[in-house]
């Protein structure tokens, strides 16, 4: 690598146009990713802030780092806003301030990138291979710092091309942002030396045509290999019910006997088809499960004349040394009703589920009115059973973190199966995001994958990333498909990120190298 070239800072118009370039780009990463789904935008969103870089020094690269962080990330989560005020009973202004907050923290890492970025030369031919690893760098470390918030990577924007992100069987979603930005820089030395440079402008626009035709190649083999295996491959016919509660109503207790009619009717429909397994959404159950003994004889009645296997989503209490500990909680039951196993949420939500320190924020506690103040679960990834077939269960947040389906599918699971109530976003382009992220969870572990949602998007996935079938948002549905059990385990399912572990040891390894070469010629 070599090191940062100084030049005379080009002197650019005062704010806002000087960070025109920065808005720009954050806008235009965000249409890739749900509600505009406009994917392609990604391979040059990022062009005008890294051509914006090349010519600035450290601190403006910060803030125009920022800047950009801040405006991708308000328009890709500004959902937030109704979930705090509506649900979470804030007012509008707190509700705003918590969503600029939240905002400024994923900027950070945008402004980070670009500070790191600035220590490399920017017009060097190895600088889009630095500029991927600096992106999955910071992407992987806010993925894994204070419980992780891996929620619009780079690499999700791509959940409708198939062929790109076939690639995710190696390397995770990292990968798939890495060669995001690769390209994106690529695209940025095209212009950067349009007038200067013609051989790096030739050299440059050849690296993406190899790119491109290498990873869409390695697409196209993998789909027809994997497409071959399903063709083969037994099958279980799985049906998921969306009883589309509304979250106003769904704690009322003069509401849960609708509920519960409600879920039964659409289970005894969809039992019509024959499923091997009936999913029902997170905390379908408005209540705990055994403890009130008529509304448990009724869920037990509706299993037993539907006549198959049942996986439901509710809250569960148990009694410690005398105190009380919650879970958010999916049981597993056979046709007959008995229980045969369950599986406790181990990644809660913070401020949602759970109040981190809760006793120095303990002014915080109302965020997590509604949803209880949950335990973690003890019992880990092990997957649960219906009758042959071993199902790896995630609850609503569990599915953006890669991690957790890994261990479930090296644990034997044949299936991955979400179940979340999405009725926290409102009308709202989250539950498309959310969505998303199971795309990627069937790519990397190969699994068929069946998700459940209270008010959507429920929905079955192939091993391959394709979409059998969903359901719009806000209405009631029961979809059953034949989704094929594959055995094989991936390069990603055995090895996990490593490759986004390799990122960050080879930009920190080449950043010490770039400033040990910088000290001895005295810069």
């Amino acid at each position: 690598m070599k090191s940062f070239n100084h030049r005379k800072t080009v002197a650019f118009p005062s704010f806002p146009a000087y960070f025109f370039p920065a808005c720009l780009s954050g806008f235009l990463l965000a249409l890739a990713f749900p509600p505009v789904n406009f994917y392609p935008v990604a391979f040059l969103g990022m062009v005008p802030l890294l051509i914006l870089l090349e010519k600035t020094d450290k601190k403006d690269r910060f803030f125009a780092g920022l800047f950009a962080g801040f405006c991708h990330y308000l328009a890709l989560i500004h959902w937030f806003f109704t979930t705090m005020h509506t649900y979470g009973h804030l007012n509008s202004l707190v509700a705003i301030s918590a969503l600029i907050l939240m905002c400024l923290y994923f900027a950070l890492y945008f402004a980070f990138f670009a500070l790191v970025l600035g220590f490399f030369d920017f017009n060097c031919l190895s600088m889009p291979l630095v500029a991927g690893g600096v992106w999955v760098l910071f992407e992987y470390i806010k993925s894994s710092i204070f419980s992780g918030f891996p929620w619009g990577n780079m690499g999700y924007s791509q959940y409708l091309n198939l062929f790109f992100v076939q690639a995710a069987d190696i390397t995770g979603v990292y990968g798939i942002s890495f060669l995001i930005i690769l390209i994106n820089a690529l695209a940025a030395l095209v212009v950067i030396n349009l007038k200067k440079d013609r051989k790096k402008v030739l050299i440059s626009v050849i690296a993406i045509i190899l790119v491109v035709t290498a990873v869409l190649s390695y697409g196209m083999i993998r789909i027809k290999t994997i497409n071959r295996s399903i063709a083969g491959a037994p099958t279980r016919k799985i049906a998921v019910v969306q009883g589309n509660i509304r979250q106003d109503v769904k704690w009322d207790k003069n509401y849960v006997n609708e509920t519960l009619n409600r879920y039964c009717f659409l289970s005894l429909k969809v039992s019509e088809k024959k499923p091997d397994l009936i999913a029902w959404p997170e905390t379908a159950l408005p209540f705990y499960y055994g403890a009130s003994r008529a509304l448990s004889d009724k869920v037990d009645a509706c299993i037993r004349k539907a006549g198959t296997d049942f996986l439901i989503g509710s809250p569960a209490l148990t009694l410690v040394d005398d105190r009380t500990e919650y879970y958010n909680r999916a049981y597993m039951f056979n046709r007959f009703s008995i229980e045969t196993g369950k599986y406790d949420k181990v990644h809660l939500v913070p401020f949602g589920e759970y109040v981190p320190l809760g006793e120095y924020f303990s002014f915080l506690g109302k965020l997590t009115a509604q949803s209880g103040d949950f335990t973690r679960g003890a019992s880990g990834t092990a997957p649960l059973k219906f009758g042959n077939t071993r199902v790896g269960v995630l609850i609503c947040f569990e599915i953006i973190f890669p991690a957790l389906s890994r261990d479930f599918v090296n644990k034997g699971a044949d299936i991955l199966l979400t179940i979340t109530n999405d009725a926290w976003f409102g009308r709202s382009s989250a539950p498309e995001q959310n969505f998303s992220t199971a795309v990627f969870r069937a790519v990397e572990n190969r699994r068929s994958l069946a998700r459940a949602a209270n008010t959507g998007i429920s929905g079955f996935i192939s091993p391959v990333g394709k979409i059998y079938e969903k359901s719009d948002i806000f209405v009631e549905a029961g979809l059953v498909h034949d989704l094929p059990i594959l055995s094989q385990k991936t390069f990603y399912t055995k090895f996990g990120d490593i490759f986004a572990i390799f990122c960050c040891i080879a930009v920190m390894g080449g950043f010490v190298v770039n400033r040990v070469h910088n000290a001895r010629q005295g810069n």
